[in-house]
This record gives structure tokens, sequence and C-alpha cells, in this order.
């Protein structure tokens, strides 16, 4: 498989081998949206807790009594059937909303997006990324110049402080080393930018 080398101007120059097992596999649909949900709802934090009837602030008299007055039996406000009233099976702060997927199937998935980016003509390979200082506008004229600045996910080798702090301010543009290139990300943002030092950690850690 071969990725385009794109240049400082915004142009495409010589073009870069990569590994088939990783950016030339078939898309299968199936497995993104598994890792993609999984890894959504692994993120959740699961802390939402309802009020049962044993929960909420009410009395415990009876409203009104058992016969005689036409209405429905009631024993106490709390009742879930009431306005206000505590939930039947209310969820709990512990609730688990967890999904296993194993490190194949991640890997697979992760593999199966690149190669439909590759495709797409969505991935490109940069030889680096780096500003002189954390100021935002030299990164955005520099993704302007490549035509990226609209949505771009940047893929460094390592932690460039400089690269972070200029691109903190950027709503559209993200700044991660290869570990943390989730596949969220990946589908989420436009364009990824891949320097060629973080294409080669890619490729260690997908192979």
């Amino acid at each position: 498989m071969e990725l385009k080398l794109l240049n400082a101007e915004g142009q495409f120059g010589a073009e870069v081998v990569a590994p088939d097992t990783i950016f030339g596999r078939e898309y299968n649909e199936a497995l993104i949206h598994q890792v993609v949900v999984a890894y959504q709802a692994n993120a959740r934090s699961g802390n939402r807790k309802q009020l049962g009837r044993d929960d909420v602030h009410h009395t415990t008299k009876k409203p009104w009594r058992q016969k005689g007055t036409g209405r429905a039996r009631a024993g106490m406000s709390s009742s879930p059937l009431w306005r206000g009233g505590g939930r039947a099976f209310p969820n709990s702060p512990d609730e688990n909303f967890s999904h296993k997927v194993n490190k194949k199937m991640y890997r697979a998935g992760v593999c199966s997006i690149l190669s439909q980016l590759a495709r797409e003509g969505r991935l490109c390979v940069v030889d680096t990324l780096v500003v002189d200082a954390p100021k935002t506008k030299l990164l955005a004229d520099k993704l302007k110049a490549m035509g990226c600045l609209d949505s771009v996910l940047v893929i460094t080798e390592d932690f460039n402080e400089n690269l972070m702090l200029a691109a903190r301010n950027l709503v559209n543009v993200l700044v991660v080393e290869p570990r943390y290139a989730d596949p969220v990300s990946l589908v989420f943002y436009k364009k990824v930018l891949i320097t060629k030092p973080a294409l080669a950690k890619i490729e260690e850690m997908l192979a």
C-alpha cells in the first residue's frame, strides 16, 4: 500500500510504502461498529442514580382512608404510580456499561479504519510537523496551507509541547501520540495527518 506524502504547501510528492496488513485491509463495517461502540461504552462512568421509593422524601402516612372515598386505594405518596414517587427499578451508580473487545479484534478494527481512510484519500503522511513557538496562529497557518484546517487529527511520534499548546485553541484539530489514536477520533475527523516516525510506531503497534 502506498500512502500520499503531503508537503508544507499542501501538494503531494513522493509516496510512502506501508504494509498491506495494516493499510490494505478490506472494509469491515460490522467490526468497526463494534469497536467504536465498545470504545464509547467503556468511556462511560456509570454514575447516574435514580431514586427508589425508599429514597424519595415523602411521608409514609396513608393519603386517604382505604374505603368509601370512590378513589383508588393508595398506601403512600412515594409509590411509583404517583407523580414525584420513586422509580420501580431505579438505576444504580454501580451500573456496568463496559463491552469486551479482545486485542485482536481491536487491532483489526483500527487497521480496517486506517485502510478505508487511505482508500478515500483522507489519510496523509508528512515528514514532520512542528511549530517554533506555542502559538495557535503558527499551527493554523501550516494546516491551512495543507488544506487540513477544517477538521484534522494529527498523530505525532512523541509529545511536543509547542504543538500541543498551539492546537489547544483549534476546535477541529486534535494532536495525539500513536498510542492515543482511538477509533472514534479516526472515524470522526475528516483528515488524518501522520508523521513518518509516528507511522513507524503505528506499524509496530498493529503488526
